[in-house]
């Protein structure tokens, strides 16, 4: 479990870029957008007062019944995890890019000829790279995230407070800590979904004498593009939609966070039975755990599995000397 552990933090400090600084510099940017947009509204309201509808925002929370106060809630609460749609998008581009690159740099450069020669097997190797790209890319955007969405619903109290609106009594009307536990609660869920997505892109990685990206994009495209022909040509009843949506997509699309809520059903019915006033419904355990339940998701688990010990074998017997 020590050189597991060195391993892990082997991987972190030679991608520390991606890893950490690329959802740092994000969460920066998207806040210094926000104080932008805030900034500019305030110099475009200047002359007429800050006003929605033609009401006061002061005079709006005052008069505000418990219903309106809800609205008030979930808006602060969209507000505070928003920030992890941009912050996903990077860390899933990380990701995949991470896996692709993670076995072929090694033989590229010929160092992997190195790493060999320690007292590390090719199995350690491999799954601490998975675990990196499963646990620890999510975990520290998860925190990222968390971060930006405190000083964003901070920032939002600070300025309402200039017009009238009681900063505590927003920052109340928000559910903080059951955003923080939904966040945190979806990290077991991502490394699972995203398992078929990893493994293929590691074994690509491991596999490919050069190009890889070309490889791992390539053959599910031409894959599905064939089953797509057959099924327009009559030669076989081949599901379609179905091989693009599980096969193509899985592979490709599962490394960034939120795919199982378009992908599988299970997640689109967690979106469907959202209340207006409940925004985090989508992320908590209630609805995400109901993934569980999905074969979908243990069909992938079981693929990248098999995967990634297609990585592995590779690993071992590679050489592009």
């Amino acid at each position: 479990m020590k050189t597991f552990y060195w391993l892990v933090k082997r991987e972190f400090w030679e991608h520390r870029g991606g890893f950490l600084w690329a959802p740092v510099v994000t969460g920066g940017v998207f806040l210094i957008l926000n104080v932008m947009a805030i900034i500019t509204a305030e110099v475009m309201s200047a002359r007429h007062g800050m006003q929605i509808g033609g009401n006061d925002i002061g005079m709006m929370m005052r008069n505000a019944d418990a219903g309106d106060l809800a609205q008030v809630g979930a808006a602060a609460d969209v507000a505070m995890i928003s920030s992890m749609g941009m912050i996903g998008i990077v860390m899933g581009i990380v990701v995949l890019f991470y896996c692709l690159g993670s076995l072929y740099d090694d033989r590229r450069d010929r160092s992997v000829l190195f790493w060999k020669s320690l007292p590390v097997s090719n199995t350690s190797t491999v799954l601490s790279k998975v675990a990196s790209a499963a646990l620890v890319a999510p975990v520290i955007a998860v925190v990222v995230s968390i971060a930006c969405g405190l000083l964003q619903l901070i920032l939002f109290a600070i300025v309402l407070s200039f017009h009238g609106v009681n900063a505590w009594q927003l920052l109340t009307l928000s559910h903080p800590i059951r955003a923080i536990a939904s966040l945190v609660s979806n990290i077991p869920l991502y490394a699972l979904w995203a398992m078929p997505a990893i493994g293929w892109l590691m074994l690509c990685s491991s596999g490919a004498r050069s190009k890889p990206f070309l490889w791992a994009v390539a053959v599910p495209v031409v894959l599905g593009l064939l089953v797509s022909w057959f099924g327009i040509m009559g030669l076989f009843n081949l599901p379609t939609a179905w091989f693009w949506g599980n096969v193509v997509q899985r592979v490709l699309l599962s490394v960034f966070p939120g795919s199982s809520l378009v992908f599988d059903k299970h997640g689109l019915q967690g979106v469907n039975d959202l209340g207006d006033n409940n925004p985090l419904g989508v992320l908590s355990p209630d609805h995400t755990y109901g993934l569980l339940a999905s074969p979908n998701l243990w069909i992938g688990v079981l693929t990248g599995a098999v995967l990634i010990a297609g990585a592995i074998w590779f690993r071992r017997v590679r050489d592009d000397s």
